[in-house]
């Protein structure tokens, strides 16, 4: 796929979910609501500036990167190969997708999500202890090794709402990648 070029496969969006308190878990809702600039409407995480509770003890003054959390359901999948019954939404997500190579497009490509929303690819999920708490191991399950011993982080991607709109279930996900040379994700 060519910088600015649309993939030629598009996804599908599988799930939502949203919470208002700082939970990990978030329950799976009809519809989200993505604010330009903010997030999720109604969920603890939206914001201009970060509102993860570890890192706003470091510098509550920091842009917040990571304003929507989506994840392949392809991961869901291979987590029940290995004995691990996760359900979307159990991880954290907002958006749990189906047919996106996530971790595989560049920071700043576009997820256009159903008819308006827009999310911007911001970066890595960084998998935290927390999972362990959820499922003992879940932590080790979704880390993994490259052919060059390099960490590979699989719980998901980071993004900011560029184009307000709301995503539901079913609503297909268009990936226009940014134009400019590819740039590896890397965890915000």
């Amino acid at each position: 796929m060519g910088p600015g070029q649309t993939a030629e496969m598009d996804g599908q969006v599988l799930a939502v979910h949203r919470s208002d308190a700082h939970t990990f878990t978030k329950p799976t809702v009809d519809a989200i609501a993505l604010v330009a600039g903010l997030g999720v409407a109604g969920d603890a995480h939206a914001g201009t500036t970060l509102k993860h509770r570890s890192r706003v003890a470091r510098d509550p003054s920091q842009p917040n990167l990571r304003q929507v959390h989506l994840i392949h359901g392809e991961l869901l999948d291979e987590l029940a190969t290995r004995g691990f019954s996760v359900a979307p939404g159990v991880m954290g997500e907002n958006v749990t997708t189906r047919g996106v190579d996530l971790l595989g497009v560049s920071r700043g490509t576009l997820l256009h999500l159903g008819r308006d929303a827009v999310v911007e690819v911001t970066g890595l999920r960084n998998p935290c202890a927390q999972l362990d708490a959820l499922v003992p191991g879940l932590m080790a399950a979704v880390l993994d090794r490259d052919d060059h011993g390099a960490l590979v982080r699989k719980a998901g991607i980071m993004g900011v709402v560029h184009t307000s709109g709301a995503a539901r279930a079913g609503d297909r996900i268009e990936v226009v990648a940014p134009c400019g040379p590819f740039v590896a994700l890397a965890p915000v």
